[in-house]
């Protein structure tokens, strides 16, 4: 992640409380330590705001409550013969 990037999320962890309270299940884009664009999806929320911005500037990051909402978690399993 870019250093740039990091510092957006870091941004939105430490505000993440607030943030869901105003924002919940919306994705927001954060550039500069501020919410820029509320949008329905991802995708849009990257389409629109990248007409105005670089691609790798600004985060969008699903607004929701708890560390799972910006963590995920992959299983493998081992097949033994």
């Amino acid at each position: 992640m870019l250093d740039e990037l990091k510092k957006e999320f870091q941004y939105y962890i430490e505000h993440q409380k607030e943030l869901v309270q105003k924002y919940n299940g919306k994705c927001i884009v954060i550039k500069d330590h501020q919410v820029i664009g509320v949008f329905d999806s991802e995708l849009e929320a990257v389409k629109k705001t990248s007409e105005k911005y670089e691609l790798g500037t600004f985060l969008v990051q699903k607004c929701e409550p708890g560390k799972e909402s910006y963590t995920q978690t992959y299983h493998s399993r081992v097949i033994v013969a």
